[in-house]
């Protein structure tokens, strides 16, 4: 199969994710947070996460969080006291659900509809933190460059918070006969290719745009962060899982897999 252009890749991925927002809205986690986020101390983050950023200090700063999807956790971090919130995500589909969401929130971030690669000037050493959650560096075709768009939205001294599934899960399919043989390689460089809507939970037997799923490991991750002029100053593995529950059957196993990591880059 012929692969696309990285642009081609952006913009299949962006018609993807704007086709899998009307399913999103269609789930059960919607409508809890639809009553929560009324609430000024709404927070959907879990306690690893919430840790992390608590170490790095968000009360009184600006954070941009990038490839927001639908604002959740943007608007989360008002709670531990963010002075101004900014989401960037290119799914315009999203981002009014996240306005949606933000409408009923006491708070009042700003979404910004954009792709990485193409951030607006005014976002240009911005913030203080910049984060990034599960599910974001695999839809980039070029990790490197990814890296280097983030690191502009920082001032000097900001700081990077990534929470990421690990890379390592990428070598098992939770859906084969076999769920814990070994099904790809941690070296592989083409990317997984969806033709369905993106769902969290189970599939959605109907046809959407193509998405592309790419692999990046531990070293192409911290070399284009490194090549950014991001100083990595936190990194941590975790054996919990933080993405579709199908891969909860890896935890609590007595050989355990790495299963995700927060990482702090503090741009120099």
């Amino acid at each position: 199969m012929e692969m696309p252009t990285n642009e081609q890749a952006i913009a299949s991925n962006r018609d993807a994710w704007n086709d899998s927002a009307r399913h999103h809205k269609d789930s059960a986690e919607w409508q809890e947070h639809w009553a929560a986020v009324t609430h000024a101390d709404f927070s959907c983050l879990d306690d690893t996460l919430t840790e992390v950023l608590s170490q790095v200090g968000i009360d009184g700063k600006d954070v941009v969080q990038l490839c927001c999807n639908n604002g959740r956790e943007s608007l989360s971090l008002f709670a531990l006291g963010a002075r101004h919130v900014v989401g960037v995500d290119q799914s315009a589909a999203f981002l009014d659900q996240a306005r949606e969401l933000a409408s009923r929130s006491p708070h009042a971030p700003q979404f910004i509809e954009s792709d990485i690669h193409h951030l607006p000037p005014t976002l240009q050493e911005r913030f203080d933190v910049a984060l990034i959650t599960i599910g974001v560096l695999n839809w980039m075709p070029d990790i490197a460059e990814f890296f280097r768009h983030v690191a502009q939205t920082l001032k000097p001294g900001g700081a990077l918070v990534v929470y990421e599934t690990h890379p390592f899960l990428e070598m098992f399919d939770p859906d084969s006969a076999d769920p814990y043989a070994l099904s790809s390689s941690y070296f592989r460089r083409e990317p997984f290719v969806q033709n369905e809507p993106i769902v969290y939970e189970g599939k959605v037997e109907q046809q959407a745009a193509p998405s592309y799923w790419f692999v990046h490991s531990l070293g192409d991750i911290f070399s284009g962060a490194i090549a950014a002029g991001l100083q990595i100053n936190h990194f941590k593995e975790y054996p919990h899982s933080n993405r579709e529950e199908l891969y909860d059957r890896y935890q609590q196993q007595d050989a355990q897999l790495p299963m995700c990591f927060t990482w702090v880059a503090v741009k120099r």
